[in-house]
């Protein structure tokens, strides 16, 4: 049975940030989880958890093992959901082509799903339906992608952030983490005007990846030596604690733009209480009119077509896998019953020529009856009414059961 594991939309950023996976454990995670699943994937984004798996199992008891796995408090059992078959592989077609993201339809979520099978795949975590789901759902997002040309308006939490920064006239940036998002972010702000990025690693080797001179790379340490030189932060890192705290910051001077793109949050709360500082944390951000979100709604809508048309061929696989073992049986009988019928003839045969002739015709006409009666079969499936069939077919092919 396949199954999904979320955490349930609306759920305050102060529960979320105690359900999320660190991405360096995601290997022994998947281990831990094969002892009991069959097959599991991991998505776990800067605000997104989702374990996918194939599974026979009683909810409960699954809950308390993936609780368990990731060490969450139990307590919070309230906020996560667990959908089951159609609902869950939905789903995660409806994620790959950016339904369900905080900000609709951001271009970043198909590669995190990609990156998240791959994982999988490389630990042999997937190697049955869950195999074959994610593949149809990942080439999904890729057409729904391309077709809905979603490339033309792209948007993401990192470049909400730097347009609305700009807009508040700020040209004088920190940014801490290098991941995925802060390079997102780094690419952005480099796009516009602006005088300086204090960059905030703890691997200080990025420094030979920088190239532009408004770039200045420096340590955690260093980095409360700079904040008051600037007029925005940004900050998105794997921390799984706040990285700048109240004091970090002088209580007087300008304006102070914070956006904290990481769940669990990397700005205190604490820091809010300052008059200068305006914090905005990710669901924030997500409330953010970036002007073009009546554009990709009605983009994504008009295209609807392609998610549905996924979706529905992979449910048409799943439901015929289970007449494969089926169809199997009557090849092998076709095989049979050809082999006894051309050795026959070849004992009375008296041209070798006669012999290949009738061993073509013979194998044509076989394959013509069995290639229909799977036909058959497949049509009967798909309308629900595989159970008479079948057994007519077995029936007909004198195959015990």
């Amino acid at each position: 049975m396949i199954g999904l594991l979320g955490i349930k939309k609306n759920t305050p950023i102060e529960i979320r940030e105690k359900l999320t996976i660190k991405p360096n454990m995601c290997t022994e995670y998947i281990n831990q989880l094969l002892k009991d699943l069959e097959e599991v994937v991991i998505l776990a984004t800067c605000n997104r958890t989702e374990i996918y798996f194939n599974a026979s199992f009683y909810e409960e008891e699954l809950l308390k093992k993936i609780f368990e796995v990731f060490n969450w408090n139990y307590e919070y059992r309230e906020y996560v959901f667990i959908s089951k078959d159609e609902n869950a592989c939905k789903h995660l077609f409806e994620v790959t082509c950016g339904f369900h993201s905080k900000i609709l339809g951001e271009d970043q979520i198909l590669g995190q799903v990609k990156n998240a099978y791959f994982k999988s795949l490389e630990q042999k975590a997937v190697n049955l339906e869950l195999q074959r789901l994610f593949q149809s759902a990942i080439t999904c997002g890729k057409r729904f992608k391309s077709e809905s040309r979603l490339f033309e308006i792209p948007v993401s939490s990192a470049s909400i952030v730097v347009n609305e920064a700009i807009n508040n006239g700020c040209t004088k940036f920190m940014l801490l983490g290098y991941g995925e998002v802060g390079q997102l972010t780094m690419k952005y702000l480099l796009a516009h005007k602006i005088e300086c990025v204090y960059l905030v690693v703890r691997n200080m080797k990025i420094k030979e990846q920088i190239y532009d001179n408004r770039v200045k790379v420096i340590n955690f340490e260093e980095k409360n030596q700079y904040i008051d030189e600037t007029q925005c932060i940004i900050s998105c890192t794997s921390a799984p604690h706040p990285v700048i705290k109240k004091r970090d910051i002088n209580e007087s001077g300008d304006k102070l733009f914070i956006y904290d793109l990481a769940v669990p949050r990397d700005i205190d709360n604490d820091v809010e209480s300052l008059d200068r500082a305006f914090v905005y944390n990710i669901d924030n951000i997500s409330l953010i009119n970036d002007g073009n979100k009546k554009m990709r709604f009605d983009k994504m809508d008009e295209n609807k077509f392609i998610l549905e048309k996924y979706i529905n061929e992979y449910y048409e696989w799943k439901r015929l896998r289970i007449i494969v073992p089926l169809i199997r049986r009557i090849k092998g009988v076709s095989k049979d019953v050809y082999e006894n019928r051309i050795t026959t003839f070849e004992n009375k045969a008296k041209s070798k020529d006669d012999i290949h002739l009738a061993s073509k015709l013979i194998k044509s006409a076989s394959d013509f009856y069995i290639n229909r009666a799977i036909e058959v079969m497949k049509e009967e499936t798909l309308r629900g009414s595989e159970g008479e069939c079948l057994r007519i077919i077995e029936k007909i092919f004198m195959m015990k059961k």
